[in-house]
């Protein structure tokens, strides 16, 4: 960690949230559609107030679809989706999409600018705007890059102004797409962990969509496992039972993984029978 990312936390800040500020989510019965292709089915989970959840499966099986309507990206087809108790009809504020890209930053604006984009959209004054958007670099540590361009930024430094510009929102759900999944490994690391702090100080409920097990093992508090697609839904959900910071060899750890894994590779062995093909015969 660099000297100005360390000055940068140091410094005397508000704290985000008073307790828990997350919303609760309910996904009931849920079917998505596009046309005549069924994309997820069925889908019920309830995620508490300041929970973190991972959603964890194969490719095409309806994560990002299932995110896009939390968001109010996408209409069910049948079902409801309610964020404490109120239906999901639309995009709003309250509920922040971090997307795997960094390309959703605006080029033309500095760091801060774009930081403060959303609450200057809600009419807030520029004081304000340009406190909350010192507030959440320092909470991404990056206080001291906010007058910079995003192109003169790094891969890992662009998607934490990502998070902070969808935290600057005050969110209460935040919902994050592979936030991490075009990033070499160590970034990737290293912006795992500091996912895990800036949540926590956030306060807010987090619906994270990941490939990687062990990122989700890393980060969550429970992990859904979807079926292989179409017509997806949730195989089964695990609680991850282990203090935080993380040790991977934990022995709860390694047998959380190792369910995961088989979870996982049943689905992906039924998805490839269903295209003709068999792994076994494969070996």
């Amino acid at each position: 960690m660099t000297k100005a990312i360390e000055a940068d936390r140091a410094q005397p800040r508000p704290t985000p949230g008073s307790g828990t500020r997350g919303a609760a989510v309910r996904v009931d019965a849920v079917d998505i559609r596009f046309g005549s292709f069924h994309a997820v089915r069925e889908i019920s989970l309830d995620i508490a107030a300041g929970e973190f959840l991972c959603l964890l499966g194969p490719s095409g099986c309806g994560k990002s679809t299932l995110l896009s309507a939390l968001a109010g990206f996408v209409t069910p087809y049948q079902g409801a989706l309610t964020v404490d108790g109120m239906p999901v009809t639309g995009p709003d504020p309250e509920r922040g999409m971090v997307f795997q890209s960094h390309e959703a930053l605006f080029d033309w604006l500095t760091v801060r600018q774009n930081v403060a984009f959303g609450p200057r959209m809600r009419g807030t004054s520029r004081a304000e705007q340009e406190e909350l958007a010192d507030e959440y670099l320092r909470l991404v540590g990056l206080r001291h890059c906010a007058d910079r361009y995003p192109a003169q930024l790094s891969g890992g430094m662009r998607q934490r102004v990502q998070i902070a510009r969808v935290l600057a929102n005050q969110p209460r759900l935040v919902l994050m797409d592979e936030p991490f999944g075009a990033l070499d490994a160590q970034t990737r690391q290293v912006l795992q962990e500091e996912m895990s702090r800036i949540w926590q100080a956030s306060g807010c409920t987090v619906v994270f969509v990941t490939h990687d097990i062990d990122e989700a093992i890393l980060l969550a508090d429970r992990v859904a496992v979807m079926t292989a697609g179409p017509a997806a839904s949730v195989k089964s959900v695990y609680p991850v039972d282990l203090p935080r910071p993380r040790d991977e060899s934990h022995p709860a750890a390694v047998e959380l993984r190792r369910r995961l894994r088989q979870d996982i590779g049943e689905e992906v062995r039924k998805a490839l029978q269903d295209q003709g093909l068999d792994p076994e015969e494969e070996r």
